[in-house]
């Protein structure tokens, strides 16, 4: 049966009205049996198209032609420009694409009038004539970062980007390529300077890379980190290469390959690697350039003189990034190293800056300067801060606050127990270091000495060995400890911090669900804290010296986990604690300070990140009228170059004076706070708060942190508040916000 569907009726029809033309082309062919014509539309299976044009025989064939000819024939056909076989085709033809040669003006690889597009470089406009006359093959493009990191950009992470540009591209400073990135802790320093790596590496206003390659030099521990925030806001675009370990012969290997890379597209252009390992494997990276180099934790290249300065500023690498988290504190030489380790020249030799910058600046801050002195050394620091301030960027961290939750840090002054404090008193009756500081000077006995103080103050076990052997300063000291004593239990009840530790622990895990990180600058003190944690059955992770890289950087993402069970990270703040993200936890407890503000400020920066969803608290512990308060007193006093922060105990006759130094070695048993004391707090009567400060003015001292002070009723923090209720004795200085009280 036919179909009667209209496309099929006429699919018929035309078929009919061909079969005539051919039969009247062609008569019909008939068998010698029937004598009857046989017709192909009869049978009704064969059909043929009416689009299909009937084969005709060429007659026209080509004439003879000779060589000569034939030749200038092929190369005519030849010399035809190659044509995209795509009707109306517009599309990209690629780097790449059958070597075609891309038409009209050069142009970004992104576009820079998108909206939110953050625009590094934006050619010069021209005039209509100037359009006419630039050649296009020359003029330069928009550089505009690539859309998937500038739409998770912060304004000041934006901001940043484009002087990290400006920089390394020698347009803010003439000749000169490098800058410090100086942000403080959680402003996403990393993230930026993937940005800058990334649009380096992949155009410039020349429509091409600026560099082939970059590297990126941390800190052992955060060399698996820097490969996963790459991965992390790259997605895959790019694969680079970390080195954290493996034998001798396999670095140099995978070295010697990544300096071997060259073109366009080279496969691993990003190397991250280690100070230590690059030390040890400096002359495999000096045999080539690298377009880039980023220095994390940078204030670890403070001394000119070390082997990993000298290894890093020896590379044939002009674009030089220097980031630390922590301002600039120590003397104006170390300030001098780092400026000319990314700015070679920039202020002169060492001598020429000595002679220009140091000497007036010191001598103008001398008490005893003259008038002249004082006017000249202010001319020169200001010079000095114009000339920095070019290839410095610094913001301070209350830029976070409008992106991430509350931070309260709180300063918790515990007084000695009995057995720390006659420990304390009878180390001073023999040791008498005062009595061994001659003309000024500290001895190494006097280091010791401090040392020895320090770890009292943590706990008696700590010193439990020299009282065991009786070294000079704990003869007879032994009698004093508990009948049946051993180091192999931790006692909190031997110690005050240990005590508002215990307590702050057991408060946070029966009340919340919070998770801890202690921090401390001895691993003695974590041996303490993994006693008291399997005495307590708390799970915890401990991060220290003794740990591989590669293993770093696993318990620290098992930690961040919100499935993990561990409820105390322990980390020694001498092991690589800077640049960790351990925003698993919002709690932070400072166990002893540092000598070095900035080893605080980084630790204490840990939990207090992007990505930190909770509420954070810091307590900073201190024994109550010990060395710790002197301690933490040195640091808040910093407050200019000339205010040296001793960075470590060797050097601390360069920055006390005879006075200071004898007040280091004293105790104060009547006091709820020698901190507070010395502020002179208006605010308070016999250590209370009765009034508030008058409207407009605040504390009259250098420790402007320490504003006012507070009772049981203004504390924040419900884990002090049970604390204080169990009847701990403690004075507690609230510093966000500050406030202060002791206990009878």
């Amino acid at each position: 049966r036919r179909s009667l569907a209209p496309s099929q009726l006429a699919k018929r029809k035309a078929g009919d009205e061909e079969e005539e033309e051919d039969e009247d082309r062609h008569p019909p062919t008939v068998s010698k049996g029937t004598q009857k014509p046989v017709s192909e539309t009869e049978s009704g299976e064969c059909y043929r198209s009416p689009f299909r044009k009937p084969l005709a025989q060429l007659t026209n064939r080509p004439h003879c032609l000779d060589s000569s000819q034939h030749e200038a024939f092929i190369r005519s056909i030849l010399s035809k420009p190659f044509k995209v076989p795509i009707p109306n085709y517009k599309g990209p033809l690629g780097l790449r694409a059958l070597g075609i040669k891309r038409a009209g003006l050069r142009s970004p690889l992104h576009d820079p009038f998108e909206e939110g597009a953050l625009v590094l470089y934006e050619p010069p406009l021209l005039s209509a004539h100037d359009q006419l006359k630039i050649d296009k093959d020359k003029a330069p493009v928009h550089v505009v970062v690539d859309p998937v990191l500038s739409r998770v950009l912060r304004p000041h992470q934006r901001e940043g980007v484009k002087f990290l540009w400006d920089c390394v591209t020698s347009r803010r400073i003439p000749g000169s390529h490098g800058c410090i990135m100086a942000d403080e802790m959680g402003l996403g320093k990393t993230l930026q300077c993937i940005t800058l790596m990334w649009t380096l590496l992949r155009q410039s206003p020349d429509c091409k890379p600026e560099i082939e390659k970059a590297m990126v030099v941390s800190p052992s521990s955060l060399v698996r980190n820097w490969y996963n925030e790459v991965e992390k806001w790259l997605g895959g675009r790019i694969q680079p290469l970390a080195i954290d370990g493996g034998s001798k012969e396999e670095i140099d290997r995978k070295l010697v390959g990544f300096m071997n890379q060259r073109g366009l597209r080279v496969p691993s252009p990003i190397l991250i690697i280690s100070y230590e390992t690059f030390r040890l494997h400096a002359e495999a990276l000096q045999k080539g350039s690298v377009g880039l180099v980023i220095c994390d934790e940078g204030h670890r290249l403070k001394n000119s003189e070390n082997q990993t300065y000298q290894a890093l500023n020896s590379l044939n690498t002009p674009r030089r990034v220097l980031i630390s988290g922590t301002p600039i504190q120590n003397d104006l030489l170390e300030y001098f190293s780092l400026v000319h380790f990314v700015n070679s020249g920039i202020l002169g030799t060492a001598q020429e800056f000595k002679r220009h910058f140091e000497i007036p600046i010191l001598k103008g801050r001398d008490a005893d300067a003259s008038e002249a002195e004082r006017q000249k050394g202010e001319e020169r620091l200001k010079e000095l801060i114009s000339i920095v301030n070019r290839c410095l960027i610094r913001r301070t961290s209350d830029i976070l606050s409008k992106y991430l939750p509350v931070k309260i840090e709180q300063v918790v002054c515990c007084r000695l127990t009995p057995l720390q404090a006659e420990l304390y008193k009878n180390f001073l009756k023999q040791a008498k270091p005062v009595e061994e500081l001659k003309e000024g000077k500290i001895s190494v006995s006097s280091l010791s000495s401090i040392t020895s103080l320090k770890k009292l103050c943590n706990h008696p076990a700590l010193i439990h060995d020299k009282c065991v052997e009786e070294e000079e300063g704990f003869m007879g000291a032994l009698d004093l400890f508990p009948a049946g004593y051993s180091t192999k239990s931790v006692e909190p009840q031997l110690s005050g911090k240990m005590l508002v530790l215990d307590y702050i622990l057991a408060v946070t895990k029966s009340t919340s669900n919070d998770k801890v990180v202690l921090v401390s600058n001895y691993t003695q003190t974590l041996d303490l804290f993994e006693k008291l944690c399997r005495n307590r059955r708390y799970l915890y992770v401990r991060l220290d010296g003794t740990m591989s890289i590669k293993k770093r950087a696993k318990i620290v993402e098992r930690f961040n986990s919100p499935s993990s069970p561990e409820f105390i990270f322990m980390l020694s703040s001498k092991a690589g604690g800077c640049g960790l993200n351990l925003i698993g936890a919002n709690r932070l407890v400072m166990f002893d300070p540092d000598w070095n503000p900035a080893n605080d400020e980084q630790a204490m920066a840990r939990v207090w990140r992007d990505g930190q969803k909770k509420t954070c608290y810091i307590y900073r512990l201190l024994s109550t009228g010990t060395i710790e308060e002197k301690i933490f007193q040195r640091q808040t006093h910093k407050k200019a170059l000339s205010s040296c922060v001793v960075d470590e105990e060797q050097d601390v006759e360069r920055h006390f004076s005879l006075g200071e130094l004898k007040e280091l070695f004293t105790l104060n048993e009547t006091t709820t706070s020698d901190t507070h004391d010395k502020i002179k707090c208006r605010r308070c009567v016999n250590g209370h708060q009765v009034r508030p400060p008058p409207e407009g003015s605040d504390c009259t001292s250098d420790l402007s942190q320490w504003n006012h002070c507070a009772d049981k009723r203004g504390l924040q923090d419900s884990v002090l508040k049970a604390a204080w209720d169990a009847a701990v004795t403690f004075t507690f200085h609230h510093h966000s916000h500050e406030e202060q009280r002791g206990i009878p």
